[in-house]
């Protein structure tokens, strides 16, 4: 490998005398590696911005860059090296996969690499991802898809399989947007698409060196129009004014918050756009931001899907192991009902990501910029800290639900609305939100960075748990403080 292909250039390279010892005897391979330059992966130390990063690079040039038990080890190594000196790890990879002239010695390095990266994830370590092209086979079914954060270079060559085997296992060829970086991009498999010029900046952002653009794309991005210049700090008069004011398609949703708090934005992508994440920058400080944006579907009532909340999960993982808090911003009519979420599992995925929620480590704050639908939104809000707008809203169903199951007849969802006791102010007063923060507006964007950096900062681990038992103590009665019916 040319110097000049490397990501960043070694301050220190590692196992250069290590080589294979042809284990399998396969025919022209030991005069092969006798020709060969080196091994298919670069591993060692570079610099970036004074941090000392471990990298491990492929080259393609070495048997396409595959894997054998030279290069499996090399890996393994590097990984143990970065958890035992604290070190985030960068890999590069340009490679076929698992190398066939080593047979099953090829194969068993899949489980050793994936071990090893899961030991550094284990041990709090971040660790970055370039894929470039191609990269297929063993490598990407192993440790190269398990790095925390993965971006790839426009029209580079992805896949379990390459073409051509595809090709002779099913008879047929793939189709032309198959096995592209453009198509794990869009499910979710890939962050970012980002050109080779541009990588070392997006690795740097990564480390949290830098910034990096607040593109947001996918919607395209956040719109500014939704960001008033000024913004009313007064309660609705009623629960319908506030229900209205929350579903106004002139509102800024989870994702106009986002843009304006956030000064950065590494974007953990998923393949539901109704929900965001991000390893972002508020103020000075790194955090996870899970955003929900209504207006993915176009029509200001995006239902986040099973994918949304694997998402939010990877995030809300990500925030814990590696000692980040964790800011959701709830916007959503409530989640997928429909029969395709139903056949994916939506009702686990939103139980499973309540418990993540409930296992997390780090100060957690939730604030509700719109509506907080139902169960779909209280996987987003078992945060330590959870805020409401004057124009927000959080109820257990809407009232349209609600007059559909109690009344067979939504029309009278008006004589709901006030008993749900769903405004900002009601679930203060019932100890289920913490309190209120001002509406999002340009003239006032610097002192919600800062509101929301404090509630971080003051929030404890375990203060959801505190706050929710509390509240729903104080919702019992015994003996004869038993309400009585009304009739």
């Amino acid at each position: 490998m040319r110097d000049a292909e490397l990501l960043l250039p070694l301050t220190q390279e590692w196992d250069r005398d290590l080589a294979s010892a042809d284990p399998l005897g396969f025919p022209g391979y030991a005069e092969a590696l006798a020709a060969a330059p080196g091994e298919s992966v670069r591993t060692g130390l570079v610099s970036l911005q004074g941090m000392r990063v471990v990298l491990i690079q492929s080259d393609f040039e070495v048997f396409g860059g595959t894997m054998g038990a030279v290069a499996g080890e090399k890996i393994v190594r590097s990984f143990r090296r970065a958890v035992d000196q604290r070190l985030p790890v960068v890999a590069v990879t340009r490679t076929g996969g698992a190398r066939m002239q080593e047979g099953m010695a090829s194969l068993i390095q899949m489980p050793r690499t994936v071990t090893a990266v899961d030991e550094h994830a284990r041990s709090g370590l971040l660790s970055a991802i370039v894929y470039r092209s191609p990269t297929t086979g063993g490598v990407f079914a192993s440790w190269a898809s398990l790095l925390d954060v993965r971006a790839a270079e426009p029209h580079a060559t992805m896949g379990f399989a390459g073409p051509r085997v595809v090709r002779q296992v099913t008879g047929e060829d793939p189709p032309a947007w198959s096995h592209t970086a453009e198509n794990a991009h869009a499910a979710g498999l890939v962050d970012a698409l980002v050109d080779r010029a541009d990588q070392v900046a997006w690795v740097t952002a990564v480390l949290g060196l830098a910034d990096w653009p607040l593109t947001l794309a996918g919607r395209p991005g956040a719109d500014p129009g939704r960001i008033p210049a000024t913004a009313s700090a007064e309660l609705p008069a009623s629960a319908q004014q506030a229900i209205a004011r929350a579903r106004d398609r002139s509102r800024p949703s989870g994702l106009e918050w986002a843009s304006a708090l956030c000064s950065s934005w590494i974007e953990l992508k998923g393949a539901d756009p109704a929900v965001r994440a991000g390893l972002a920058r508020i103020g000075d400080e790194r955090v996870i931001v899970v955003a929900m944006d209504r207006y993915a579907d176009g029509a200001g009532a995006a239902r986040p899907g099973p994918a949304a909340y694997r998402l939010a999960r990877r995030a809300i993982g990500l925030a814990d192991r590696i000692g980040l808090p964790l800011l959701t911003l709830v916007d959503t009519p409530g989640a997928e009902p429909g029969p395709a979420a139903e056949t994916e599992g939506i009702a686990g995925e939103i139980a499973a990501t309540i418990a993540a929620m409930s296992r997390l480590r780090m100060p957690s704050v939730c604030l509700c910029v719109g509506e907080g639908g139902s169960g779909g939104a209280m996987a987003f809000g078992h945060a330590d800290r959870l805020f409401m707008l004057p124009g927000s809203i959080f109820s257990v169903i809407s009232p349209e639900g609600a007059a559909a199951i109690l009344y067979h007849d939504p029309a009278r969802a008006g004589e709901l609305a006030g008993p749900l006791k769903l405004t900002s102010s009601e679930l203060i007063g019932l100890g289920i939100a913490d309190g209120v923060l001002p509406e999002l507006a340009g003239d006032r964007i610097g002192c919600l960075r800062q509101a929301v950096a404090s509630a971080l900062g003051i929030a404890q681990p375990g203060d959801r748990d505190r706050r929710t038992a509390k509240a729903t103590r104080s919702f019992m009665a015994t003996g004869s403080a038993r309400p009585v019916a009304r009739h």
